[in-house]
């Protein structure tokens, strides 16, 4: 039988043998290694995309997985969902609405994250200012988010409950709840 005390070490030296770390290894790790080199250091190149191009970068997350079905991916799936020329044609404006005010907010939104970074860079940063720009990068991202989830709101009455639980299915959602709005 071995004895307790020779345990604990004998664990440890199996779990160095494995491959497994132990939680203090990972605290000496450096996460952001390599990202000094980016143009605006908080944001990575896919961010930078998402905000020029008005992707939606996880924004209606909330409506997406709640049975409201978003406009691009409604015009990407049209023909499995069946969905009529009227309804393509109603989808549409609101597409290109939610698409041009995303790329509108993304670049104000990537002209004052470089602004912030800049103040850093030019070791300038100050509180006020730090303060001024952060709350207002969060209330851009506020009224983007928003734009989103309205593009949203505005295409689910515009659909019948098929088509939501269509889009659902062929998105991968099925498993959720019930759509509970929407033309019958």
């Amino acid at each position: 039988m071995t004895p307790r005390r020779y345990l604990i070490p004998l664990a440890l030296f199996a779990a160095a043998a494995l491959g497994v770390s132990s939680p203090h290894a990972a605290s000496s790790q450096q996460p952001y290694a390599g990202q000094q080199q980016r143009t605006i250091k908080a944001l990575s190149a896919d961010d930078i995309d998402g905000y020029l191009n008005g992707k939606g970068m996880g924004f209606a997350k909330s409506a997406e997985l709640n049975h409201y079905p978003g406009p691009l991916h409604l015009r990407q799936m049209a023909g499995k969902i069946a969905l009529t020329a009227e309804q393509l044609a109603a989808i549409a404006p609101i597409e290109a609405a939610m698409k041009s005010e995303a790329k509108r907010l993304g670049r104000l939104i990537l002209a004052k994250e470089q602004s912030l970074d800049a103040l850093f860079a030019d070791g300038h940063a100050d509180a006020e200012t730090v303060r001024g720009l952060s709350v207002a990068i969060g209330r851009l991202r506020g009224e983007l988010r928003a734009a989103h989830l309205l593009a949203h709101l505005q295409v689910r009455p515009l659909l019948s409950r098929h088509q939501v639980v269509m889009y659902d299915r062929l998105r991968g959602y099925a498993s959720g709840g019930h759509p509970h709005h929407g033309k019958h």
